[in-house]
């Protein structure tokens, strides 16, 4: 069902809409290689994208709010858990997180499932430009801290550029301390 590709993977994890897409295409730096919409529940399945030979990212459906019927939102559910628990090469998660929203209720049952499991997984604050004062921006990240006060928690923005440089040095540092 997954491709047989035995290299270190990071999947990118959040509700609809959050930004996995786009953030995917800012880290390769290729814009429109993992497809984006402004309509929720456009990614459907898991889309694999290998990165300079060496690494794998997984784009995964989101959860939450997509106008699709309950019984394929309970497939996507089946498919992520499925590629989350028997995937060997999987080594990180990075869970998006909207900055303007903060933590709801799926994403911190996601949290606490990947905390269960023993998963490693870092926290990305999505859209922080979409915050315009800086006291916006430190409200929204002080929010998020709250339930995740010791992880790394990188700010991110696709129209800035921001927290792109942190991403992929905290992604290689996972791969130099597996």
């Amino acid at each position: 069902m997954f491709p047989k590709d035995r290299c270190p993977e990071v999947a990118f994890l959040g509700r609809s809409n959050v930004g996995k897409s786009t953030l995917l295409n800012s880290l390769i730096g290729v814009k429109g290689l993992a497809r984006t919409s402004a309509t929720p529940g456009c990614t459907q399945t898991i889309n694999f994208f290998r990165v300079g030979g060496k690494l794998v990212f997984a784009d995964l459906p989101g959860y939450g709010y997509a106008r699709v019927p309950l019984s394929e939102k309970a497939r996507w559910k089946r498919l992520i858990e499925s590629y989350l628990l028997d995937r060997s090469n999987l080594e990180l998660s990075i869970l998006l997180l909207d900055a303007r929203r903060g933590w709801m209720e799926p994403d911190l049952e996601l949290k606490e499932w990947l905390e269960y499991h023993g998963m490693p997984y870092m926290v990305v604050a999505t859209k922080i430009d979409k915050l315009k004062s800086n006291q916006e921006r430190e409200r929204g990240l002080a929010a998020i801290r709250e339930e995740y006060p010791e992880g790394l928690l990188v700010p991110f923005s696709a129209v800035t550029g921001q927290g792109v440089k942190e991403l992929w040095q905290a992604i290689w540092k996972t791969r130099d301390n597996p």
